[in-house]
């Protein structure tokens, strides 16, 4: 079965496709020749899939599916949330968002946040929704070279290295996004 997956996030496409059976040919947006971007403008995790999976689907007409990934930090009352990847800004860096994210968090001693992955698929026109999340904590400073996005700043629960300490095969045992796309790779196989 062939699937696009709708993002056109290169470090997403690296994390997921080593934890897909071969049998799911993964596609991306540019190896499918679609050169769009996909607005996010919604409130939830849930609807910014659903949104990119539906636009594409419609395209198309080829089954796909997307994702949407938030870190969810107790402190900051759930920033940045849904707004993760804009966190400091629309054209900010993964930096940015790190030294924003740990500016609004000097002086708290509650450091508690999880990312939450939500993957939605559309085969044959209808969708199936997929979560994942990963507890864990907000570092005071910045570890690690790998990753992407807040990975250096985040230490899952059950571990003492941040995201961006760990390589590829150490991150996807705690990982969010290994987590939903374990229940999407289940589901598929029961198709």
């Amino acid at each position: 079965m062939n699937l696009i997956f709708a993002t056109n996030n290169q470090h997403k496409v690296e994390e997921l496709r080593p934890l897909v059976d071969p049998k799911y040919k993964i596609t991306t947006l540019k190896e499918a020749g679609i050169d769009i971007d996909i607005a996010e403008p919604f409130d939830t995790l849930e609807e910014n899939a659903s949104a990119k999976a539906g636009t594409i689907y419609d395209l198309t007409h080829i089954n796909c599916f997307s994702e949407d990934t938030g870190l969810i930090v107790d402190a900051l009352n759930g920033e940045p949330g849904v707004k993760s990847a804009r966190y400091a800004g629309e054209k900010c860096s993964f930096e940015d968002n790190v030294e924003k994210l740990l500016t609004n968090l000097k002086g708290k001693t509650n450091r508690t946040a999880r990312f939450k992955t939500v993957i939605s698929l559309v085969i044959n026109g209808e969708e199936t929704f997929f979560e994942g999340t990963c507890e864990g904590q907000i570092t005071e400073s910045p570890k690690g070279k790998g990753g992407f996005g807040y990975d250096p700043v985040f230490v899952p629960q059950g571990s003492d290295k941040t995201f961006a300490e760990m390589n590829r095969e150490e991150k996807a045992i705690f990982s969010h996004r290994s987590k939903a796309t374990g229940k999407l790779v289940a589901f598929l196989n029961t198709l």
